[in-house]
């Protein structure tokens, strides 16, 4: 289908609605525009709810002819918290590249997207991922390639040590204090996201608050997170099986990157026969309003090759 046009009415978008894709897992989702357009899987990242895919911009895709939904992983937003106790030296330990044992593995998130696309009863999607999320379609594309159509994977990795690396300053922040009160979480929310936003493209103190807030009356897990982030540090090198990717690809990445450095996007275009790479000046790890066109642009442009020859 090609890319609808912007001048129909605003897409509608559904109530925030719970699909169980496990017995142990309940997933809160939402939808955009209409059910018969082309499926699209918006994946957030570490510790990220689906509010953090902003309206605005799931509201851009849907009149561009995708049917929308966004999602709350395992263990963030209002989606099921899972068991299993993690601590900072396991975290510490799986930084230093020591054995540690998961909780869950990206395996299992990736799990939980299909099940979701179950529930849904969609046979396949176009997926995109931000971080984390571009983690887990990745995990899509290699485990089940039939039900994924076209993958974006912007400002994430291969699971290659050498590639995509986090600044280390960063560590510190990311396994600190577990912020159990609002203002607190809204303080340390705000101290990250000025450590790791888009220099080219900052946020207003206004903008940052109000998503801390946001994200924080929707429910946020200190432990969550954490499993989360064990389940990042212990996944996979996926190098040698991206290679047997054939869906139309396109990664995305900021070249201020200090969360995860701009060769993980490199080094994911380069493992993806055809995969196009989009190098963003000024955008670091977030997704600024100022980019909702460009994200948009390279999500339906990476749709609109399913079925093109390849080149």
């Amino acid at each position: 289908m090609s890319a609808r046009s912007s001048e129909t009415s605003e897409p509608a978008a559904s109530a925030e609605l719970f699909a169980p894709v496990r017995p142990d897992v309940e997933l809160c989702y939402q939808t955009f525009g209409d059910p018969d357009d082309e499926p699209l899987l918006l994946v957030m990242g570490l510790g990220g709810p689906m509010t953090w895919w902003d309206e605005g911009l799931c509201r851009m895709l849907a009149g561009r002819g995708f049917f929308v939904v966004r999602y709350d992983n395992r263990d963030t937003g209002r989606s099921s918290r899972m068991e299993g106790r993690v601590t900072r030296a396991s975290l510490v330990r799986a930084f230093s590249r020591q054995r540690v044992r998961a909780p869950y593995s990206l395996g299992d998130l990736a799990g939980d997207a299909f099940g979701l696309l179950d529930h849904l009863g969609i046979d396949a999607a176009h997926v995109a991922g931000v971080s984390m999320g571009g983690m887990i379609v990745q995990t899509m594309a290699i485990a089940d390639p039939r039900r994924v159509l076209s993958m974006t994977s912007i400002m994430s990795t291969t699971g290659r040590r050498t590639v995509g690396w986090q600044h280390p300053s960063l560590l510190p922040a990311l396994i600190g204090n577990k912020r159990a009160s609002r203002e607190a979480y809204v303080k340390g929310s705000r101290q990250m996201w000025r450590l790791i936003g888009s220099p080219g493209y900052p946020e207003t103190e206004e903008e940052t608050r109000r998503r801390a807030e946001e994200t924080w009356d929707r429910g946020v897990s200190a432990a969550g997170t954490m499993r989360q982030m064990l389940a990042i540090l212990t996944q996979p090198d996926r190098s040698a099986r991206l290679r047997s990717v054939r869906v139309p690809t396109t990664v995305v990445h900021g070249l201020a990157d200090r969360m995860v450095h701009v060769s993980g996007g490199r080094a994911t275009a380069r493992a993806i026969p055809g995969a196009e790479l989009l190098l963003v000046d000024g955008m670091g790890h977030d997704m600024p309003p100022a980019l909702h066109q460009t994200f948009a642009a390279a999500i339906r442009r990476t749709a609109d090759r399913v079925g093109a020859p390849r080149s």
